[in-house]
């Protein structure tokens, strides 16, 4: 029977569904707590989609259960903040679909029969992730007897109750696809390109011009050479409001207390370190004793001079340090050190060898490729050609035409268990080992030149802060707001006592804050408070803890979603005034030059500057080489005929006068082709278009910052 372990290792890609974590239990107690039913409702409303108000607990519960789900998936008992991130969000898409699209469908009548899930589940027609999931491993095809005795089991209830969720998740989302792709099919079905569009699309397609231009910059205007007024920013932001529509955001100012060791950590560490240099002599489990004691665990590399710390290498090689000895401890960074030097050996800078490889996928494999290898050896052992048996018996194809011949390798280019066994070799001596490939026969055929080389064990001790430290620097945090409790107190005493007060502007759903960990508890107070307020987190603290930080911030401005006010924007203004305004006026400098000259070359020079190429540019063109991106100036170039000089071109990053020297029509434009193409794209195209025609066409409320 195909268990669901099974379906969870094959499944891939193919079913991933990023979920995620349930909010603490507490926050949905005190939201839980008093008022009236219509007052709790929207105290928990996750959001508003299309009128349709969507609860916390039911929104959260269908987070949870697809977390399980990739939990299980993909062998995981934990995950991490930023991945529930991405599956709330999942969770929240998946939402604004089953509701806009939905409607849509039970307008039509589109549905998935009970008959069609069966045939896409175990009948004549499974799909593709039933294919997948149900397929043998070792012929590749696909067991439909393994789906009936899976589904039996499911409604019989031998099936485990995570399984089951599993198991019904998938079917949810194979519903969804076919529902979803019936509708498109349909809306593609009503698409029609015409014969007169595909031989205009291919037309334009294939006819390219080239022509030859002047380009005059914006940057060749100095600012202060044109005159910009208050008025014309406001006339300009009023013709152009909804260029400046935007989400809702917040300005937070904020001091930050890092929590760093203090002298007395550093000595505390030196200290223990030193302490402890006696017992590490002693040891004769050198290994042991640095996993158990260090903060770094213990390395096995073989390293020469040139790869140690300067000091390390001296104290080896040059003052003739002895195996076991100790030296040190000595300050690196924030950390203390001791190194005992554990090996010193003669050993080759590289090597040369060949190898068999016998690939394992499971235990079965592993015993068949055990009992291979042995006898591969025993052969090898007794005089056989490796080569030959490296030609007829390795899973490593790319060598295997070579005898196995790996060429000559240095360390860190192997794996490590096969590294080792290739530098400890003797030459043409083979060795048995096991990589995360399979089993391998190592043979070393070549040994470079020896040298000496060395194994350190490094005890290190990182310097970290101690809880005094933390309780010291809090109480710095928590004199400054006590003593600051409004925002001009706050602005004041950071002048006064030269701290650096730092800027972030937040959206409402943001996680994070450069230069801070964790920090959406501090973008959620942000969303919470009013300007000029002092932030608090939700134990009603005017202190943040964010990583090694202890925050203080105040709410500095606020921008609700729309058009935002002119002052917040004014400067966006000024930039897009001044550029148009550069651009009338080199446009009166071109058309100027155009009247005194006849011909491009002429202009240019009464322009100074030159006459430059462009070749190959069709309406297909993203941009044009030299210039870049401008619409513009490939939309004139093509309506032009040879040698027709164009009137100025306000363009996005300058003036252009055009000429066009010669006109390629391109070879025969095949309209059926194009005709094709332009359906495939259509087709392509509208699932994602009308769901965002549906999705644009309804009022969504995002609620879910209140809770994550």
């Amino acid at each position: 029977m195909a268990t669901l372990q099974n379906i969870r290792t094959k499944a891939g890609l193919l079913v991933a569904i990023v979920i995620g974590l349930s909010l603490a239990a507490f926050i949905l107690g005190d939201l839980l707590q008093g008022g009236s039913s219509m007052f709790q409702r929207n105290r928990l409303e996750v959001g508003v989609i299309d009128g349709e108000s969507i609860q916390y607990p039911e929104f959260q519960q269908e987070v949870e259960e697809l977390g399980e789900i990739f939990k299980q998936n993909y062998g995981q008992n934990q995950l991490d903040d930023n991945t529930w991130a991405q599956v709330r969000e999942q969770a929240w898409q998946r939402k604004i679909a089953e509701i806009v699209m939905g409607k849509a469908y039970k307008d039509l009548g589109i549905e998935v029969s009970s008959e069609e899930l069966f045939d896409m589940l175990q009948g004549a027609n499974p799909h593709q992730i039933v294919r997948q999931l149900f397929s043998n491993p070792e012929t590749g095809q696909f067991d439909r007897t393994a789906v009936v005795r899976f589904l039996k089991n499911l409604e019989t209830g031998m099936v485990a109750a995570d399984q089951r969720a599993y198991w019904l998740n998938i079917e949810q989302q194979i519903v969804e696809e076919r529902t979803q792709g019936k509708y498109t099919n349909m809306v593609a079905k009503g698409m029609y390109v015409t014969s007169e569009q595909a031989e205009a699309s291919a037309t334009a397609g294939n006819k390219s011009v080239n022509f030859d231009y002047i380009a005059l910059p914006h940057s060749t205007v100095a600012d202060e050479d044109v005159a910009v007024t208050e008025s014309d920013l406001k006339e300009y932001y009023n013709a152009h409001k909804e260029d400046y529509e935007s989400e809702a955001s917040r300005r937070i100012e904020y001091i930050a207390y890092p929590v760093e060791p203090s002298e007395k950590d550093f000595a505390d560490a030196e200290a223990w370190i030193t302490d402890i240099k006696a017992d590490f002599e002693e040891t004769d489990n050198t290994i042991q004793f640095v996993d158990t004691n260090s903060d770094i665990s213990f390395n096995d590399a073989w390293d020469k001079k040139d790869d140690l710390p300067e000091a390390v290498g001296n104290w080896i090689f040059d003052e003739g340090a002895e195996v076991g000895s100790v030296y040190g401890p000595y300050k690196d960074g924030e950390s203390f050190t001791l190194v005992k030097l554990y090996k010193s050996e003669m050993m080759p800078d590289s090597v040369e060898a060949r190898h068999i490889l016998l690939q394992v996928t499971n235990q079965a494999e592993a015993i068949l490729a055990q009992q291979l290898a042995d006898s591969l050896k025993t052969m090898i052992d007794n005089g056989a050609d490796f080569a030959e048996l490296a030609r007829t018996n390795s899973d490593d194809q790319g060598s295997a035409i070579n005898g196995g011949d790996l060429g000559w390798f240095q360390r860190g280019q192997m794996v490590k268990p096969f590294e080792n066994a290739a530098f400890n070799n003797t030459t043409d001596s083979v060795t048995m080992i096991a990589t995360q490939f399979g089993i391998h026969l190592v043979q070393t055929t070549k040994r470079g030149k020896l040298t000496r080389q060395v194994q350190v064990a490094y005890l290190t001790r990182n310097v970290v802060p101690s809880t005094k430290t933390y309780q010291n620097v809090y109480a710095k945090a928590s004199q400054f707001v006590g003593e600051n409790p409004t925002a001009e107190a706050f602005n004041a005493a950071v002048t006064e006592q030269g701290l650096t007060k730092r800027v972030a502007n937040v959206s409402e759903n943001q996680r994070t804050i450069v230069g801070l960990e964790d920090a959406r508890p501090l973008v959620r107070a942000a969303y919470e408070a009013e300007v000029d307020d002092i932030l608090t987190n939700n134990q009603d603290s005017r202190i943040f803890e964010l990583g090694d930080n202890f925050v203080i911030a105040i709410l500095a401005n606020k921008t609700e979603k729309g058009i935002a006010p002119f002052e917040n924007v004014k400067a966006r203004v000024e930039l897009a005034v001044t550029k148009e305004k550069k651009a009338e006026l080199l446009v009166e400098k071109a058309e100027a030059a155009l009247n005194d000259n006849a011909d491009l070359a002429g202009a240019a020079a009464a322009l100074d500057t030159e006459v430059q190429t462009a070749n190959a540019i069709n309406f297909n063109s993203f941009s044009v080489p030299g210039i870049g991106l401008e619409p513009a100036v490939i939309g004139t170039v093509g309506a032009l005929e040879v040698d027709e000089v164009s009137a100025p071109i306000a363009g996005n990053n300058g003036v252009y006068i055009v000429m066009p020297t010669a006109v390629n029509e391109g070879a025969g434009v095949d309209v059926a082709a194009e005709k094709m193409r332009l359906a495939q794209t259509n087709t392509y195209r509208v699932g994602s278009a009308v769901f965002n025609v549906f999705r644009n066409s309804v009022e969504i409320e995002d609620k879910r910052a209140k809770f994550y």
